[in-house]
């Protein structure tokens, strides 16, 4: 139990860090764990709703990455 709280804040530090790289956006491990974690649910939604879907490792981790780039864009937007 321990070991997959610490496996999905990795993945989401990840996927945070991920997005920050390609949208231009420094931020603190803590942001980006947030980032990673938020954007892998608005991925999952955003991404459902045209028909794709992240499967295992790598795909989870893209769809959290797109999630977190969607939501820089939005926060840069208001």
């Amino acid at each position: 139990m321990i070991f997959g709280i610490i496996w999905t804040l990795f993945l989401g530090g990840l996927a945070g860090w991920i997005a920050g790289k390609v949208m231009g956006s420094e931020g603190s491990m803590l942001k980006n764990i947030i980032l990673g974690l938020l954007g892998g649910v608005v991925g999952s939604i955003v991404l459902g709703i045209i028909g794709i879907q992240g499967h295992g490792l790598i795909g989870g981790t893209a769809v959290s990455a797109v999630g977190a780039c969607i939501l820089i864009w939005l926060g840069r937007k208001l």
